[in-house]
């Protein structure tokens, strides 16, 4: 049994996509981010950089004693090797999936994170800031548009880089993305909206989903999703 703490994010997505389709038991732990619970010492213990999704695998590979794995990269990798499914078995064609899985940790989900902040979340409207991650997500839609030129998936076959990538696309609507200009994503991103098993992992608390960006967080919820910097920070 795996116990998955988990909220209704993009990155919290991709972990439950995955576990529903590589079948594998999980028990779900709610963290609610806008209270800050991600921020008990508990909670430290098993990501320390206070960050979800986080897993603790009471069945691990290799070893008896319970495995506490953060960060959602690492855990569609360790969650792929554990299933035996949905990573490619030839050494180059491993590394492309880790150029792709990576490309969505480091840029994908950082920069679409960044423009939904400034321009969904943000009491002060900064053009600059706005325009300047929205000029990023639209690169890297076109990126993923010529990656999807010809394909059925983004590796040759159906695998955790699509179960990365797919919960922050699906945020195109609230960040004002036209996704007719690019066809080959819309129809990998319909596509895999039929799958049952992703939409069981997309459904996950679907009653505690965000509202895409019409909601507006109260204070409390800002000073724990959003923080800020004060003069005791280090």
């Amino acid at each position: 049994m795996i116990d998955f703490y988990f909220w209704p994010t993009p990155n919290g997505w991709k972990i439950s996509i995955a576990l529903e389709e590589m079948g594998l038991a999980y028990n779900v732990i709610p963290i609610e981010l806008g209270k800050g619970e991600q921020f008990t010492q508990k909670f430290e213990k098993i990501s320390p950089s206070h960050r979800m999704p986080a897993i603790v695998d009471h069945e691990p590979l290799g070893q008896r004693a319970p495995f506490a794995l953060a960060e959602s990269g690492a855990i569609l990798m360790y969650l792929a090797e554990k299933s035996g499914q949905f990573w490619p078995n030839e050494t180059q064609d491993q590394y492309q999936a880790l150029q792709w899985l990576l490309w969505q940790t480091t840029q994908l989900g950082p920069m679409m994170g960044q423009h939904g902040h400034f321009a969904l979340y943000a009491k002060e409207k900064i053009p600059y800031a706005v325009g300047r991650y929205r000029h990023e997500v639209l690169r890297l839609f076109k990126e993923l548009e010529q990656r999807l030129n010809g394909r059925e998936y983004i590796l040759d076959q159906y695998s955790i880089v699509d179960m990365a990538c797919w919960p922050w696309i699906l945020t195109y609507k609230s960040q004002n993305i036209d996704l007719s200009y690019y066809p080959n994503l819309r129809r990998w991103y319909d596509s895999l909206k039929q799958r049952p098993a992703l939409r069981r992992g997309y459904d996950l608390f679907k009653e505690k989903r965000s509202k895409r960006g019409s909601e507006a967080p109260d204070e409390e919820a800002r000073r724990h999703l959003f923080g800020v910097v004060s003069k005791d920070d280090h």
